[in-house]
This record gives structure tokens, C-alpha cells and sequence, in this order.
């Protein structure tokens, strides 16, 4: 099978499956240049409302290929950080659902997503250190948001594995699962996410991300939204809210990456 990125759409939520089996799901220049279109793609798509990225198989991700840094590794590097940007900008939840190796890009790319789930036989590394690169900055920042600096610094200093337990207590994933109970458990949580009001979702993670010139934006969509009388509504029937307020839809809505 060739390289590439896969997607199908069902019911609310996206999968994105990397496959590169002779490589471990390694990224080549032609998937990190497929990724961002296919996000904006499925971004602009009304039925997703959720979006799991996956490795095929028993990887997730070995990184980049290592064999696309040999002419200019600064490219290789920037098609990288704008496959993780766009991810990172995914204006609904994604969640990356992680088994065996998800080391250098692959990290990048799980980190980029809002949630990280992992069977309890992953390992995890950032691993520039192997190969003299200097990790890009956005890229240290997200992981230090994540795991807090001086984890982050023993990460990037060693570029040593660590398992997946390690990586719950840092913050690096919000999950492990026993072996065969990932699926069951992304289809359980995404279920979960579809159903929330994508509202409060798209405001929340704007706001969790750090961005702070858009509380004027977000006030004016709550109050045309019609989801808070929907919720409240549904609190006091005692039935589930039926939130219509749908991101794709929003004229209004730019890039979360400002």
C-alpha cells in the first residue's frame, strides 16, 4: 500500500487512519502536505462534529520519514508544523486514539489534538535530540502546556520512550486502556462529544488556547444560538438537548489560530 492519509465520515465523526505500514504510519513530505487541506475539507463539513486520528494497525505514528529529511530538513520541518498547526486551528474536537509508537511527528500530531487516548502498550517520545533538529517553538510551547516544563525538558533533552502510564501522569494522554478496549472507548467518548453543544465546545477551546480577542464574537453567537434555551429546556423535561448551533455553519467563524 502507498503512503497516504484515509478519512471516512460516520454519523457525526471523522476518522483520519495514517498509513504508512512499511514505516511504522512514518509521515512522508506528500501526507504532511495532504493533512491541512483535508482538514479545512472536513472542518467546512456540517455532519462532523468530531474528528479521531488513528494510525493503521498496531502504530500510530513513527514520526517523519526519515528518508524526506535528506534534502532540506527546513522544509521537512515546515511541512510538519503545518500539518500540526492545522490540526491544532480544528475548530471542533479531535481526539487522537493511540497504539504502539507515536514518536517525533507523531507526537506533534497527538499533541495537536484536544485529547489523546491510548492503549496501555504505547510509547511516546520527542525525539529532535536523535537527529541535532531544534524543535520548533510552537511545537515546545504545546508540549509544555501539556506536561508542564520540566517534563517537557526531560522529553526533548533524552529523546528516551516512555510508556503510556508515564505519559497519564504527565498530562501527555488523558486515558489508557487495557489492551482491545480503545475503539470501544473512543466510540463512547465521541459520543459523548457530538452530543455536547458544539458552542460551548468551539468557544471553550478558543478560550483554552489562549486566545482572548474573541469574547465580544462568542457572546453575540450564545445569544443567536438558541442552544442555551435548548439545554435549559431539555434540563427541566429530563430528555437529551438537541444543540443546532453547528461551527461549519457559522459565517463568522475564522481560524482559531490567530
Amino acid at each position: 500500500m502507498d503512503p497516504q492519509l484515509s478519512h471516512q465520515v460516520t454519523g457525526s465523526v471523522a476518522t483520519v487512519v495514517i498509513r504508512h505500514p512499511a514505516k511504522r504510519n512514518a509521515m512522508t513530505a506528500a501526507m504532511w502536505r495532504a493533512l491541512p487541506p483535508l482538514l479545512t475539507e472536513l472542518a467546512a463539513d456540517p455532519r462532523v462534529r468530531a474528528l479521531v486520528l488513528t494510525g493503521e494497525g498496531g502504530t500510530f505514528c513513527a514520526g517523519a520519514d526519515i528518508s524526506t529529511l535528506q534534502g532540506s530538513p527546513q522544509e521537512a520541518q515546515g511541512l510538519a508544523m503545518a500539518a500540526e498547526e492545522a490540526l491544532a486551528a480544528f475548530p471542533k474536537p479531535t481526539l487522537a486514539a493511540v497504539r504502539g509508537h507515536c514518536v517525533g511527528g507523531g507526537a506533534q500530531l497527538a499533541a495537536a489534538c484536544d485529547l489523546r487516548l491510548a492503549e496501555e502498550s504505547a510509547l511516546f517520545g520527542v525525539t529532535p535530540a536523535r537527529l541535532g533538529i531544534v524543535y520548533p517553538a510552537s511545537s515546545t510551547r504545546r508540549l509544555v502546556s501539556l506536561v508542564g516544563p520540566a517534563a517537557a525538558k526531560y522529553l526533548l533533552f533524552t529523546a528516551e520512550l516512555i510508556d503510556a502510564r508515564r505519559a497519564l501522569r504527565t498530562g501527555l494522554v488523558d486515558e489508557v486502556l487495557p489492551e482491545g478496549e480503545l475503539d470501544r472507548r473512543v466510540a463512547e467518548l465521541t459520543g459523548v462529544l457530538v452530543a455536547r453543544s458544539q458552542l460551548t465546545q468551539a468557544a471553550a477551546k478558543e478560550f483554552a488556547d489562549g486566545r482572548t480577542d474573541r469574547d465580544a464574537h462568542w457572546a453575540e453567537q450564545a445569544r443567536g444560538s438558541g442552544d442555551t434555551a435548548e439545554g435549559v429546556a431539555a434540563f427541566l423535561e429530563r430528555r437529551q438537548p438537541h444543540f443546532t448551533w453547528n461551527v461549519s455553519a457559522s459565517a463568522s467563524h475564522v481560524s482559531t489560530s490567530g
